[in-house]
């Protein structure tokens, strides 16, 4: 095996199954119908988001924080966030007793047996979402929920399809450490990178390659984070280096130590 199907047989394995994806539905589907019933008149729409939708969600084997976004959008938009955020944990306690739930933000955390979610809620004003701010939740700032998914889409398409399983791939990585990245910005730092220097039929090691090169260490962040990243940096330059050099096996065996997998 080589550098290269290593990553894309990692990349692959990522990717929910079937058993795992049937019952997160399952739970949506009963989620979105109990929210429905609880809120009756109340609202203006409610559906999932974030890396669910946009296929780059990890298994909770990958990622133990795995969770699927859901956002909440009410009618009435004259309160600030705790109320709103007091309606959805409210609703949790009282539909789903046997789960443990809490607030975590700017978000009620809905832990289930087999995933989490993160309810979201949200007001309409002048034909603007907006939700809590993370920085100071009782305040609130606009927000597109599903803008991103297209952009990471159109990107995808335009690199062979090989955006999203890097995404993936670096998520794991990025769990593994203790998530030295927000997820949804290590996302769009991967679909921002300027890939176009690669050719046309560049593999996933090279995409890989490229961005673990094009990361920047913010020497504002915690020492552990900017050791974490470093020495990504410097393994994945060894990697690439004995890759030119023919050593093949020695190149397979350091990128398995690097990302460790039972695939």
């Amino acid at each position: 095996m080589s550098v290269n199907s290593y990553l894309t047989q990692l990349a692959n394995d990522s990717i929910l199954r079937e058993v795992e994806k049937d019952g997160i539905q399952r739970s949506l589907s009963t989620i979105s119908t109990r929210i429905t019933q609880s809120f009756i008149g109340h609202l203006k729409s409610h559906y999932p988001f974030g890396s669910y939708t946009r296929g780059t969600i990890l298994p909770r084997s990958m990622d133990e924080h795995s969770d699927i976004d859901y956002i909440v959008i009410f009618n009435d938009s004259q309160y600030r966030p705790q109320t709103y955020l007091n309606y959805l944990a409210t609703f949790a306690i009282n539909r789903y007793q046997s789960s443990e739930i809490k607030q975590s933000h700017p978000t009620i955390v809905l832990s289930l047996n087999h995933i989490k979610f993160e309810l979201v809620p949200a007001i309409e004003q002048w034909n603007q979402i907006k939700i809590p701010s993370k920085n100071t939740y009782d305040q609130w700032i606009e927000t597109n929920p599903n803008d991103f998914n297209s952009t990471l889409t159109n990107v995808n398409s335009r690199h062979n399809s090989l955006i999203k399983p890097l995404a993936r791939i670096m998520k794991y990585w990025n769990a593994s450490k203790d998530y030295i990245f927000e997820s949804y910005l290590l996302e769009k730092n991967i679909a921002s990178t300027g890939f176009y220097s690669l050719p046309y039929n560049a593999q996933l090691k090279d995409y890989f390659f490229l961005f673990v090169q094009s990361i920047r260490v913010d020497y504002s962040m915690p020492n552990y984070k900017q050791n974490a990243i470093n020495d990504l940096k410097t393994k994945v330059a060894d990697i690439t280096q004995k890759e030119s050099w023919g050593y093949s096996s020695q190149a397979e065996d350091q990128i398995r130590n690097l990302l460790p997998y039972r695939l």
